[in-house]
């Protein structure tokens, strides 16, 4: 009688526990309650088992109630890059063709688009806010691998390629590269996991964005001058690691810049190369909460 009251009052206890993953695969948010799955019928023989791998799972820090998960799935995820400058006239018209795929109901799971802004259109007199010679030295990286002479905004360029626009075409044979898996704790650690399709282990190059949505700015010279311009899926921060082995842990890429407007939104965005190239193999990404330490 007293084992059988000791089971009960385990049983209970399981039920109640309200500790979910929160996932968001391809796009669409999963919660998944542990009571949930642990309520159910066991014999006496399991339960040890059962509460040694609740101990291992509470006191290992294993879940945690602010975790997020952003999968690609195995087939190709393309990534789809920006480049602009709120000092050219020409690139405001390119953004907001961007940023209406913030409706697109493929976002995240059948592509990740990013604006990177460039620093060499400073020079007629706006210092854009969200430019770094980083994300020029990325678009000169590109122009060199197409043998082209000169760069220029705005510029589209999709899986590594040169690109017209912001369409995003639907791609049946684009290959399956891999999984690639990014969770994102509340302490703004990031686990990195990929497996590739062909179960082989070696180093990729890794690249961690935040992305900025919503944010306005009143520019005040140049090209653009007295006009207000908004931005979507702008990097305000990115990280490049080298992924040695899956899964590995990063830190979560800093929010906005100090002279820059506050995000109304933000996501994490996250694909990977092979060492030593800038052409995406497989890419993820998805909403980040408020929590997640947007703005300044």
């Amino acid at each position: 009688m007293t084992i059988f009251r000791g089971r009960r009052l385990l049983e209970n206890a399981i039920q109640s526990i309200d500790i979910r993953w929160f996932y968001q695969i391809r796009g669409e948010v999963y919660i998944v309650r542990v009571g949930e799955i642990l309520s159910v019928q066991t014999s006496s023989v399991v339960m040890k088992p059962i509460i040694g791998l609740i101990l291992l799972l509470f006191f290992g820090d294993v879940l945690c109630a602010d975790n997020l998960v952003f999968e690609s799935g195995p087939k190709k995820v393309q990534l789809l890059e920006l480049f602009t400058s709120e000092g050219c006239s020409s690139c405001p018209r390119a953004e907001a063709s961007l940023g209406r795929l913030v409706n697109d109901p493929r976002l995240w799971h059948e592509f990740v688009p990013v604006a990177f802004h460039v620093d060499y259109w400073d020079r007629l007199g706006w210092k854009d806010p969200f430019a770094s010679a980083e994300w020029t030295k990325r678009q000169r990286l590109y122009a060199a691998n197409w043998n082209a002479q000169s760069v220029y905004t705005p510029a589209f360029v999709l899986n590594g390629r040169e690109w017209q626009n912001a369409s995003v075409p639907v791609i049946n044979d684009g290959g399956a590269p891999g999984v690639l898996k990014a969770t994102v704790r509340s302490d703004h650690s990031i686990v990195i996991n990929f497996e590739p399709d062909n179960g082989s282990a070696r180093e990729f190059d890794l690249y961690l964005a935040r992305l900025g949505f919503g944010i306005s700015i009143n520019v005040r010279a140049g090209e653009n001058n007295g006009r207000s311009l908004r931005h979507d899926f702008v990097v305000l921060s990115l990280d490049h690691q080298k992924l040695a082995s899956s899964p590995q842990e990063f830190h979560l890429p800093s929010s906005a810049p100090e002279n820059a407007s506050r995000p109304n939104r933000t996501a994490l965005a996250a694909w990977i190369t092979r060492p030593g190239d800038i052409t995406p193999l497989q890419a993820t990404g998805g909403w980040l909460p408020p929590s997640s330490g947007e703005g300044h």
